[in-house]
């Protein structure tokens, strides 16, 4: 099983660029919970922090692809020494506007300028992999799985750290750690010059159209974006779950347990020679992760307050989310030409994080109004509609799964 990580990680400057992304993605996992219990604690809304939430991710999701399409055509180095000193920045200007009492408007303006200046940093490490591996399909695949495993990694630890400073500091203390994070992580990242992909700029004859215009990308886009609004109203739940229970400085915990089984579930799928294609992997674990998340609905439903069983529901579901997102971006990955994979793996992640601003408005409503075990049939309606979308575009499906 280690063999094709020893492999791996022989690559030259793998280690040191995956490393230093690790610390650079770390903030996105601590982000979301930490914006959540900073608002909630100035507000005591999760409809309001729920509402930040959904315009930061539709912001989110449209800038990603357009920076990550700067970096394909002008090198990752020079987008990163523009997106991070105004994410930063931006992201110090929301605390202190809404720790000052200022209009709510002026948090929502905050909140666009960080996420429109965003470090599409998972998409890059990625595209360096590709880049330092060359045409090793096996190996590459082992990266994308080492990745997935990463992300579970950030999106286990991230959550933790979030709400342990914001536990034995003060809210705000979370976003701080964050944008330290990012800074340093920047830095490091940027350092690693040998190993960044050659830009490609435009050249007479090529096609510039946005990648999202392709039939096949819009078909793998759909179903992404609806499981990142099952992951978002998951994530909401879980904190408001907790809270009615009085556990919600603990909920980090919760959200731990749940990356954690896909951590574990990415680095098994990772040493994996798989016989099913992509397109047929990726569909496969759409289906798996709906029918795992009837448990967490009946769990909360029926054995409320029971957090053992709750945690058991969540460490279940999770073992379908790694292999899912691995295929869904070596999909992506071997749909367009070399010089288009930063920003197709962009409009992959792009995917998921505009689903994820789709639910959190009514599904915070849900929570306020009817309670956080009523507002879990969100994220299962989520993962249904996920696996209906693949009906409109049977046809591309079809050519894809032989």
């Amino acid at each position: 099983m280690l063999d094709a990580y020893r492999r791996l990680f022989a690559v030259p400057g793998g280690a040191k660029f995956s490393f230093s992304g690790f610390i650079l993605r770390l903030p996105i996992s601590m982000l979301y919970l930490a914006i959540v219990l900073f608002v909630v604690s100035e507000t005591d809304s999760y409809a309001l922090a729920g509402a930040i939430s959904m315009v930061s991710s539709v912001v989110l999701s449209v800038a990603t692809p357009l920076w990550s399409r700067v970096a394909d055509q002008f090198g990752q180095n020079r987008v990163l020494s523009i997106t991070v000193p105004v994410h930063v920045v931006s992201l110090g200007a929301f605390v202190y506007l809404a720790k000052n009492d200022f209009p709510i408007w002026s948090w929502f303006l905050a909140a666009i300028i960080f996420e429109a200046f965003v470090i599409g940093s998972g998409q890059m490490v990625r595209r360096r992999w590709i880049h330092v591996i060359g045409e090793d399909r096996k190996l590459i695949d082992t990266a994308y799985s080492f990745e997935a495993f990463v992300d579970e990694v950030i999106f286990t630890t991230g959550p933790v750290i979030a709400t342990l400073v914001a536990s034995y500091f003060y809210p705000a203390a979370s976003i701080f750690t964050a944008m330290g994070f990012i800074v340093v992580g920047a830095l490091l990242f940027s350092s690693q010059r040998a190993t960044q992909p050659p830009p490609h700029p435009k050249e007479p004859g090529d096609d510039h159209s946005l990648l999202i215009r392709d039939k096949f990308i819009q078909a793998l886009f759909i179903p992404l974006m609806l499981c990142g609004s099952f992951f978002s109203a998951t994530g909401l739940v879980i904190v408001g779950y907790l809270d009615e229970f009085g556990n919600r400085n603990n909920s980090g915990f919760y959200v731990a347990v749940w990356s954690l089984s896909s951590g574990i579930s990415a680095f098994v799928s990772g040493s994996i020679h798989w016989k099913l294609n992509e397109a047929r992997r990726f569909f496969n674990s759409i289906v798996a992760l709906f029918i795992l998340t009837i448990p967490i609905v009946i769990s909360a439903l029926f054995s409320p307050g029971n957090l053992w069983i709750f945690a058991a529901t969540l460490f279940l579901n999770g073992l379908a989310i790694a292999p899912l997102l691995t295929a869904g971006f070596a999909l992506a990955e071997r749909s367009v030409s070399p010089k288009k994979t930063t920003e197709v793996l962009a409009w992959a992640i792009s995917a998921l994080n505009l689903g994820s601003a789709i639910p959190t408005a009514i599904t915070g409503y849900i929570i306020d109004t009817y309670g956080a075990s009523v507002a879990f049939s969100i994220p299962l309606a989520c993962m249904a509609l996920s696996v209906l979308s693949f009906v409109p575009f049977i046809h591309l499906w079809k050519e894809k799964v032989r």
